[in-house]
């Protein structure tokens, strides 16, 4: 039998308890490792900004700990919500006469069905992650709106049905709350939105004891990534690179050296967004070049 995790109702929502990552929160809920998990979450542009549903207590986590989540699937719902939110995004020194507006877009068939101002219906394949998702840091509670060695908002598009997300552990039960699922998303959300949406997400979560990571990582069939956040933008690059020559070193038997100068032939990088108090970039590298004969 799959938990279910219920989203509180809006009347319940508190910008207190349901906006932070942190160690002060009760749980709603413990979780065992290998347990699927049905999460209900609320959209970010819901009363309380980006609220998230936990924090949920993974049995048997502690310090030093890697918790590992597979996401499994995510249920869409009908609609999804874009906005222009004033002050915020990344065009907003250039931009900084907008009025507030808001669009809703129909999601049908795995599509999304964007209107234009000129009455065009362009169709988006959807491609739903999992926007803000993470543990409680160490000693403080830190704003859903902000990413960090934690996760966070790190508006990741490859948090996704069939990939596995790695974070480390830095509470007992690592206290884990996700919400801000997104159906779509541009590399940077420059707008500072996505299509938001509420959804289902479905889980499972297992434990790597005494396996201590410094970041989160993403693993898909096909690459490893390390997922970074820093302000400048640079700066969460070299981050998310250096994160990525120590896994080689560490899982891969690469020397440091080595890895260091294949990366600069071979990796990928993403801009994951530019519009939160830090900035998230993901490095990644392609599994094939990892299986040496």
């Amino acid at each position: 039998m799959v938990m279910r995790i219920k989203r509180k109702p809006i009347d319940e929502l508190n910008a207190l308890v349901d906006s932070v990552l942190g160690p002060h929160t009760p749980p709603i809920a413990t979780v065992i490792p290998g347990e699927e998990v049905k999460v209900e979450t609320w959209d970010a542009l819901t009363r309380v900004t980006n609220p998230v549903t936990g924090p949920l207590e993974i049995e048997g986590a502690q310090p030093g700990d890697t918790l590992i989540v597979d996401i499994i699937d995510i249920e869409l719902p009908e609609y999804g919500t874009t906005a222009i939110i004033p002050g915020f995004g990344a065009l907003e020194g250039w931009l900084r006469l907008l009025e507030p507006r808001t669009k809703t877009s129909e999601i049908r068939d795995g599509k999304i069905h964007y209107t234009t101002d000129d009455g065009k219906i362009i169709e988006i394949e959807a491609a739903p992650f999992i926007g803000t998702i993470g543990v409680s840091p160490e000693n403080e509670a830190i704003t859903t709106l902000s990413p960090g060695r934690h996760g966070g908002n790190m508006d990741c598009p490859d948090v996704k049905p069939g990939n596995r997300l790695m974070l480390p552990v830095f509470r007992s039960g690592a206290i884990f709350s996700l919400g801000d699922v997104h159906a779509v998303q541009g590399d940077g959300e420059i707008c500072g939105t996505a299509v938001e949406i509420s959804a289902v997400v479905t889980l499972k979560f297992t434990l790597k004891k005494g396996q201590k990571i410094n970041w989160p990582r993403v693993e898909s069939s096909e690459e490893i990534m390390t997922v970074c956040s820093a302000r400048p933008l640079e700066d969460a690059a070299r981050l998310a690179y250096r994160e990525l020559v120590d896994w080689m070193a560490s899982d891969y038997g690469w020397g440091r050296e080595d890895a260091y100068m294949f990366l600069s032939l071979v990796a990928k990088a993403r801009i994951a967004q530019i519009v939160d108090p830090l900035y998230t970039v993901v490095a990644k590298l392609k599994k094939s070049y990892l299986r040496r004969s």
